[in-house]
């Protein structure tokens, strides 16, 4: 892949931001409020700025032609749009549920074990959380694509 068809926000360290509400929410035992707020904060920052990305590259694509097609402002809606509804669903809203029930059924799972000290629980919630992100990223995203195709990609095409 070429530099000019790298995708900054999604083939860089920087899609990692979109994964800080998953941690946050993994630690949400422990952590203040806040802090999982925050983690939230800084997963939504990325989605817009995903979302500026998706919407400047088809503005600028349109330039190249003139402005034949793929620049043309419904265009540019219809790009930023998609990459707004797919971020906000793939990167916060259903991973942050997963991760969030994940961590509140392992809880009440190793609550049933008294003999393991109450802040070891806690700590092994914590891990479970952590050590999951990785296998919920794919499926997730899979799934919010196959959704974006069933729904919004039919329902609003782009001006081809």
């Amino acid at each position: 892949m070429s530099d000019d068809s790298k995708d900054v926000m999604r083939d860089t360290w920087a899609r990692y931001l979109g994964y800080s509400n998953e941690v946050g929410e993994s630690f949400r035992a422990i952590a203040p409020v806040k802090l999982v707020r925050a983690s939230y904060g800084l997963a939504f920052a990325y989605v817009l700025a995903d979302t500026a990305d998706k919407g400047v590259r088809m503005l600028m694509s349109g330039f190249g032609g003139l402005l034949q097609k793929d620049g043309r402002p419904r265009n540019v809606m219809i790009a930023t749009g998609d990459a707004l509804i797919w971020q906000t669903l793939a990167s916060i809203v259903i991973p942050g549920i997963t991760i969030n029930r994940i961590c509140a059924y392992s809880g009440r799972a190793l609550s049933k074990y008294p003999k393991i000290p109450g802040a070891v629980r806690t700590w092994m919630t914590v891990g479970i959380g952590l050590a999951s992100i990785p296998f919920i990223v794919v499926p997730i995203d899979i799934g919010v694509t196959f959704l974006m195709n069933l729904t919004y990609r039919r329902w609003v095409p782009t001006d081809d």
